[in-house]
């Protein structure tokens, strides 16, 4: 896929830091750049996995890889990061013993590029002997840990460069599975594929509404900036992990909530099944799995309402999502709720947490001439609350994973 070139001169430095570092480690000058970006989910939150609906945007912050082919006929793949001083290893004939069943010999952030290599060459039919070894240095300007999918951006990266350079041809749907397949068994993370699909569809100034079942991607034009509006970042500080029990153990409560229905995925409940399936379960499996069936349908809800009124109308679907995340979904914690209630009290479309919960970031949909508002209040509110400062900054719908 062909994409123009949206990214910001900061983006290029980090480029720029990726071949530096490339140049420190292996000694030698990268052939090239790749990079993906990382993603906002707008709405549509712990449904990929239940083969429902999202409406996520790639944006302007990506991840780098530097890359170039060993020429010493070894068979390895070295990974490098500005993120460890460590640079770790394998040879490209061991992936299949290393992953997933020895994963926890690998350092945590290269069983990413690592298990992207393990799974591109298994999705490709690859003979690891068949191809050349090779280096890769990356570097990030992706916040990490703020639910804006700093993994898919690394997985997106290394995909479509391993690729690239393997000549293995294959489209963006297949490399991200390969991105999904790497964070759930080399990393150990049970997530879906919406931040994958996101990072390698991306478009300019619009959304990606993604049936997670069949993997039908639309292309949603967002209209923002027609609207005057900008979509504000409140990242909280607070780190997650999705590879923690947290995230596990809402999905097995959906895996439940499927099974005493009768259903393949929670994809198949409707909200008039709800109150059946009330007298199946246990209150908590109940309102995860109405997180679900009602998010599903805001999310539908909300692509409507951008085609026919325009994105100033979508903040209560907003709102409404957050609410369902806290309560029903219980992914929220203090510092984004207070996020989003300073926001909208500082007059707000809309606003809600985004990512996998746990901490991260909430996004609000804001007028241009509210913007400062609105960081101020929410720097106020967390100083007012004792949490330490949180960071602000906005986000552009931007192109997904090309070479640089």
């Amino acid at each position: 896929m062909t994409t123009a070139d949206t990214r910001t001169p900061a983006a290029h430095g980090t480029a720029d830091a990726a071949r530096a570092l490339f140049a420190d480690r292996f000694g030698a000058e990268a052939v090239g750049t790749w990079s993906a970006p990382g993603r906002v989910n707008l709405i549509g939150e712990h449904t990929d996995y239940n083969d429902g609906f999202v409406l996520p945007f790639a944006i302007q912050h990506r991840t780098h890889v530097a890359l170039a082919p060993r020429t010493d006929g070894v068979f390895r793949v070295r990974v490098a990061s500005t993120f460890d001083d460590a640079t770790a290893e394998a040879a490209l004939g061991d992936l299949d013993a290393l992953f997933p069943a020895r994963r926890d010999e690998v350092p945590e952030w290269a069983r990413y590029p690592l298990g992207v290599a393990w799974a591109l060459l298994a999705a490709s039919g690859t003979d690891p002997s068949s191809v050349t070894g090779v280096d890769l240095a990356f570097a990030s300007d992706v916040p990490v840990g703020a639910g804006l999918s700093s993994s898919a951006a690394i997985e997106g990266a290394t995909a479509v460069a391993l690729a690239d350079t393997w000549g293995i041809d294959l489209d963006r749907v297949a490399l991200a599975k390969v991105g999904r397949r790497a964070e759930n068994e080399a990393v150990g993370a049970p997530t879906g594929i919406m931040d994958q699909m996101a990072s390698l569809l991306g478009r300019a100034d619009a959304a990606i509404f993604l049936d997670c079942r069949s993997l039908e991607a639309e292309v949603v034009d967002l209209g923002f900036a027609a609207a005057g509006l900008e979509l504000l970042v409140i990242d909280t500080g607070v780190k997650h992990s999705h590879a923690t029990g947290g995230y596990g153990e809402r999905r097995a409560a959906c895996e439940r909530g499927a099974a005493a229905l009768g259903v393949p995925a929670l994809r198949d409940v409707t909200l008039d099944d709800l109150p059946r399936l009330a007298g199946l379960v246990d209150d908590v499996t109940f309102r995860r799995v109405r997180h679900v069936v009602t998010e599903n349908q805001r999310v539908l809800d909300t692509v409507r309402t951008l085609r026919e009124q325009g994105p100033t109308a979508i903040g209560d679907l907003l709102v409404a999502s957050h609410a369902s995340m806290r309560d029903d979904f219980e992914i929220s914690v203090p510092e984004l709720d207070t996020a989003v209630e300073a926001a909208l009290s500082a007059g707000a479309v809309g606003a809600r947490m985004t990512g996998g919960g746990f901490g991260g970031a909430a996004i609000a949909l804001v007028s241009h001439d509210r913007v400062g508002a609105v960081t101020d209040a929410a720097t106020a509110a967390f100083a007012s609350a004792g949490f330490a400062a949180p960071t602000i900054f906005t986000v552009t719908p931007s192109a997904g994973a090309a070479r640089d």
